[in-house]
């Protein structure tokens, strides 16, 4: 009986109509809106995964800035059909990854240093207030984590072992700059942050100079302050940070 209450409740809140369906129909009514639920919900996960693949791509440079992607080629190459990558190029396209050249399709956008400077100041107006939000609202575990990993590069570093691998070191980093972005209770300036993110990565795997320890040890600092608490403080830190990567840059593009 509540079985039946609670899709007649349902019923009335489609408005789907004002005549009721009767005996059976209730359940026929209740699978075909569960089956299309589930049609949806399995369309954003394949979009989403598609998303993921062709990020991984262009990220670690299998997809050159200045590439054109279609539709077809990566259908092939990801053994997926064409309506989750549609889907999943039109979402790098918001993100700033992917130029449209009209009918010729899409191009993975070539990162300028005047681009990535571009952006790299947009982010120092908009993190450190992130940080500064995102203060004492991290999980305890969370940051605990971040910390592991970034202590185990760095004593790595110290050792003289090999460099590792840039997925690793992106890894954390995401982690990090994420759960800040994530946890300063603003969903529009996460997404924000997210993006502009993203188009620096594509220039950070190809032209930024290494800065692993040092960048290793300025996330630590942040760490603390995020985990004490100390919001105008994790501000400054953040907005230090981003400076020395800005720096370090200028430094490298400078003749000598």
């Amino acid at each position: 009986m509540l079985f039946e209450l609670w899709q007649l409740d349902e019923y009335k809140k489609s408005g789907t109509g004002s005549s009721l369906p009767k005996g059976g129909s209730w359940r026929r009514l209740w699978n075909e809106k569960s089956e299309k639920s589930m049609l949806i919900e399995t369309s954003k996960r394949l979009a989403q995964q598609a998303y993921e693949q062709i990020l991984e791509l262009i990220l670690t440079g299998k997809a050159e800035p200045g590439e054109m992607l279609t539709e077809r080629r990566l259908a092939e190459t990801l053994d997926m059909s064409r309506t989750p990558i549609r889907d999943a190029l039109l979402m790098l396209e918001s993100e700033g990854l992917l130029k449209r050249h009209g009918s010729r399709g899409l191009q993975v956008k070539q990162m300028r240093i005047e681009d990535y400077m571009e952006v790299l100041q947009i982010r120092l107006m908009l993190e450190p207030e992130a940080a500064r939000l995102a203060a004492g609202r991290i999980p305890a575990e969370t940051l605990a984590d971040l910390r592991e990993r970034l202590e185990g590069l760095i004593k790595d570093a110290d050792k003289g072992e090999a460099r590792p691998d840039r997925e690793t070191v992106r890894a954390v980093d995401d982690g990090l700059h994420g759960a800040i972005a994530n946890m300063a209770g603003n969903a529009h300036l996460a997404q924000i942050i997210h993006s502009l993110r993203r188009q620096t990565q594509i220039f950070d795997l190809r032209s930024m100079p290494e800065r692993l320890t040092s960048t290793c040890r300025e996330h630590l600092t942040l760490i603390d302050l995020l985990e004490q608490g100390r919001g105008d403080e994790a501000a400054a830190a953040m907005r230090e940070h981003l400076d020395h990567v800005r720096a370090s840059i200028i430094r490298r593009l400078t003749p000598q």
